[in-house]
C-alpha cells in the first residue's frame, strides 16, 4: 500500500510539473500563431485560479480538492470554447490529456460549478458590468470578443436600410414601428411630401428605452419636426445607474448634440447597457433615424413577432419595389402633380438630379440612387442632404459586416524589402520547437504511466 501511495504521488507531481511546464511554454507562443486558437488564454486563466492569489487556497495556503475541481472544470469548459481554432495545435491537444488527467487524479466531476462560491472580490467589477453591454461582453472570453452588430436606418421618401442590410423604398404613411423588443421601442410618423403623390417623409420620431433594472427606469425621447429636444421627456438628459452620478455620461444612458454640418443637426442617443446607439437627425422639414446595436439584443424570432420595419422590413404592399431611374420617365421628364399640375418645388430632370445629387454623394451607390430619386419624384432639394446624412450616419455606426480591412497581424501585413517571408519563417521555426518538445513531454509522461 505503501509503494502504490508513493508511485501515485510521483504521477501526481509528474503531471503537475508537465502541466506547468506545458503552459509556460504556450505562453511563449508567437501571437500570430495565438491569434487563432486561444489555448494561451485558457493556460493563463487555470494557473492564476491555482496560484496563490486566485482565490482558491484556504487560510493555510492549500488548494482543496473541491476547489480544485471547480478551477479544472472552468479550464475544461475554456478548452472546449476555443476548441474550433484548435484542431492542428499540439499545445490544445496536450492541455486536453492534462485535464482528463487531473479530473482522474482528483476524482472530479465533470458537472459543477466553474467558479468558486466565495468571490469577495467579484462585488465591483459584477456592478460595473450590469449596466455596461461591452464589460458583459468581454466577461464572456473570447465569444465576447466577436459580438455581431446591426444597422438600421430610414431617411427620404422614405428608404429604409433593414438590420438583415436590405434596402427598400417604401410609402408608409402615417404611424409606424421601426423597433419592438424587450429593451427599447422606435415609433415613426411619416406624412405626405406632395399632394397627390405616394412619396412620405419622417415628422416624428419616438423612442421608448425600457426599464433595465439597476440601470435606468424607463425613458422617453420624442423629436418633431418642430422640435429636435437635447433631453428626455421628464426633463433629464440621461439616467443614472448603480456607482454613477446619473445624468451625464458615466450613467447608463444619455444624450448629447451634434452640429451636423451639411447633413443637418442631429442629437445622439447612447444607451450604454443595452451597447446601442441612436443618431436623430432633423435635415430641412424632416427627420432621419439610424441605430447601432448588437444583435444578441434583437431578440429570437419567436419573440420578434410583429410589424417591425427595421427587421422584417416594409409590408408588401407598402414597397416601391424598385427606385431605378428609368422607372422615372423620359432623361427630361419634369414630375407633375394632381391633373398634370407642377410640383409645388423646382422641377428637377434626371440631369440636374443627378448632377445636384453629385455636388453631395461622390459615389454612385445605393444613397446616390436614393438622392436622385427623391428629386425627381419630389422636387425638394433638401431631400439630397437626407440621403448624405445618412450616408454619413452608416459610417459613424457601422454595422460589423461591414468591416473590410482585415486585421493587421504579421500573416497578413509585409514588410519592406522582402523581410516578411523570413520573419514567418523564424515564427514557424519558433512553433515547430516548442511544438517538438511539447511533443516529447506528453510521450514521456505516457510511458512513465504505463
Amino acid at each position: 500500500m505503501g509503494k502504490s501511495g508513493s508511485h501515485n504521488l510521483a504521477k501526481r507531481k509528474l503531471w503537475n510539473w508537465i502541466s506547468l511546464i506545458m503552459v509556460l511554454l504556450s505562453l511563449l507562443l508567437p501571437p500570430a500563431y495565438c491569434q487563432q486558437c486561444r489555448i494561451q488564454r485558457c493556460n493563463s486563466e487555470y494557473v492564476a485560479s491555482t496560484s496563490p492569489s486566485g482565490g482558491l487556497h484556504d487560510e493555510g495556503g492549500t488548494v482543496t480538492d473541491v476547489d480544485f475541481c471547480t478551477a479544472l472544470r472552468a479550464y475544461s469548459q475554456c478548452t472546449r470554447r476555443t476548441s474550433r481554432g484548435c484542431h492542428g495545435d499540439l499545445t490544445y491537444h496536450a492541455a486536453l490529456l492534462s485535464i482528463r488527467e487531473l479530473f482522474s487524479q482528483h476524482n472530479c466531476s465533470s458537472d459543477g460549478p466553474t467558479s468558486p462560491a466565495k468571490a469577495p472580490s467579484t462585488s465591483r467589477p459584477v456592478a460595473s458590468q450590469l449596466c455596461d453591454y461591452e464589460s458583459r461582453a468581454l466577461a464572456q472570453g473570447p465569444a465576447g470578443q466577436h459580438k455581431k452588430y446591426a444597422h438600421c436606418g430610414l431617411f427620404g421618401d422614405p428608404h429604409l436600410r433593414t438590420f438583415r442590410d436590405e434596402f427598400q423604398t417604401c410609402k408608409v404613411e402615417g404611424a409606424w414601428p421601426l423597433i419592438d423588443n424587450r429593451y427599447l421601442s422606435v415609433q415613426v410618423t411619416n406624412v405626405p411630401v406632395v399632394q397627390g403623390s405616394s412619396a412620405t417623409a419622417t415628422s416624428k420620431i419616438t423612442v421608448i428605452f425600457k426599464a433595465y433594472l439597476g440601470c435606468t427606469e424607463q425613458k422617453v425621447y420624442q423629436a418633431t419636426t418642430e422640435d429636435l429636444p437635447t433631453a428626455f421627456q421628464d426633463g433629464s438628459r440621461g439616467s443614472a445607474s448603480a456607482g454613477s452620478s446619473g445624468g451625464s455620461e458615466a450613467g447608463s444612458l444619455w444624450i448629447s448634440e451634434h452640429n451636423g454640418g451639411v447633413g443637418g443637426r442631429q442629437v445622439r442617443l447612447q444607451a450604454r447597457h443595452i451597447g446601442t446607439s441612436i443618431i436623430v437627425r432633423r435635415v430641412g422639414r424632416y427627420l432621419t433615424f439610424a441605430i447601432r446595436m448588437p444583435e444578441d439584443t434583437l431578440g429570437p424570432a419567436e419573440e420578434s413577432g410583429g410589424l417591425q420595419l427595421c427587421l422584417h422590413g416594409c409590408p408588401r404592399n407598402e414597397l416601391i419595389q424598385e427606385h431605378t431611374l428609368h422607372r422615372l420617365g423620359p432623361p427630361n421628364a419634369v414630375p407633375q402633380g394632381p391633373a398634370g399640375l407642377p410640383l409645388p418645388h423646382q422641377a428637377y430632370s434626371v440631369e440636374r438630379a443627378t448632377t445636384k445629387c453629385r455636388e453631395t454623394l461622390q459615389v454612385e451607390d445605393v444613397y446616390f440612387q436614393s438622392c436622385v430619386f427623391d428629386l425627381l419624384t419630389t422636387g425638394d432639394p433638401e431631400f439630397s442632404m437626407a440621403a448624405f446624412g445618412a450616408l454619413e450616419d452608416l459610417k459613424a455606426l457601422p454595422p460589423s459586416r461591414l468591416k473590410q480591412n482585415p486585421p493587421r497581424t504579421p500573416n497578413n501585413v509585409p514588410s519592406a524589402g522582402g523581410s516578411s517571408s523570413g520573419a514567418q519563417g523564424s515564427a514557424v521555426g519558433t512553433q515547430v520547437s516548442t511544438h517538438s518538445l511539447l511533443l516529447l513531454l506528453t510521450l514521456l509522461a505516457a510511458l512513465l504511466l504505463v
